[in-house]
């Protein structure tokens, strides 16, 4: 009994402390990641394709996909994917979530100079395409929006373009991807290019002229997540931005 009075208590193993996946496993854990929110996006379309009465129709499906209220309920059912997989990865590091997103909140001075930051690079982006003739906005942007609005659903397409996406976008690049990639031999400045990269790949609905545009958005948006460590801040400019394309696109358009 002596073994287990107070003089000589039990040795206790130390706890394992948190780690960070390196480059490989944030890789994975990445498209694993990607996977989940395309499951998510293209889960709505199944449904209502199942929904629609007759045999299932190619050409039919395709429509479908691309009414602007279908691609709002994708865009939304997309978050909850994205969050739930992010946490699926974060918990063997035995980190907590917030923590490994970095999702905490930063300076109004950071809040300031990110907003002037992006209203710049986004208008020297506009000055440019005006110089080369080409459009403004995008015209999947006019499309989606104009069908949205015949469905009655541009209240939706608002909020799955100006909180949805970038919730759930910022949650995989300058969150999850961001987080592991600058902490292995990528450091910050290869981990800003290669997860600005992976978030404009999720673009490819545009023209070589606006993935430039989204890819330079992208290096600021890790840029500032590099200098203030907050993911909040990117989602904040995320959806600001993505809510100024939206207003603007919906004014040329009408």
């Amino acid at each position: 009994m002596d073994s287990l009075s107070a003089a000589s208590p039990v040795a206790l193993a130390p706890p394992r402390p948190p780690k960070v996946w390196k480059f490989w496993g944030t890789t994975l854990w990445g498209l694993f990641i990607f996977a989940a929110m395309f499951a998510g996006q293209v889960a709505v379309l199944g449904y209502f394709v199942l929904q629609r009465p007759g045999p299932l129709d190619i050409s039919a499906a395709a429509l479908m996909a691309a009414s602007g209220l279908m691609i709002s309920l994708s865009i939304i059912m997309g978050l909850p994917a994205v969050a739930g997989a992010c946490w699926i990865a974060i918990r063997p590091t035995r980190t907590l979530y917030a923590d490994y997103l970095a999702l905490r909140w930063t300076s109004f001075r950071n809040v300031a100079i990110g907003i002037i930051s992006l209203f710049v690079l986004v208008a020297c982006w506009d000055l440019l395409s005006r110089a080369l003739g080409r459009e403004i906005t995008p015209g999947f942007m006019g499309d989606v929006l104009k069908s949205a609005q015949d469905e009655g659903a541009l209240w939706l397409l608002v909020i799955a373009f100006c909180v949805a996406a970038p919730v759930s976008e910022e949650f995989m690049a300058r969150g999850f991807l961001y987080r592991g990639w600058s902490e292995s031999r990528l450091g910050p400045i290869g981990a800003i290019l290669l997860s600005s990269l992976a978030w404009t790949s999720l673009h490819l609905q545009y023209d070589w002229f606006f993935f430039a545009e989204v890819f330079s958005i992208g290096l600021l948006l890790g840029y500032l997540r590099y200098r203030t460590g907050s993911t909040w801040l990117t989602i904040l400019l995320h959806g600001l931005n993505n809510l100024a394309a939206t207003v603007q696109t919906f004014v040329l358009s009408n």
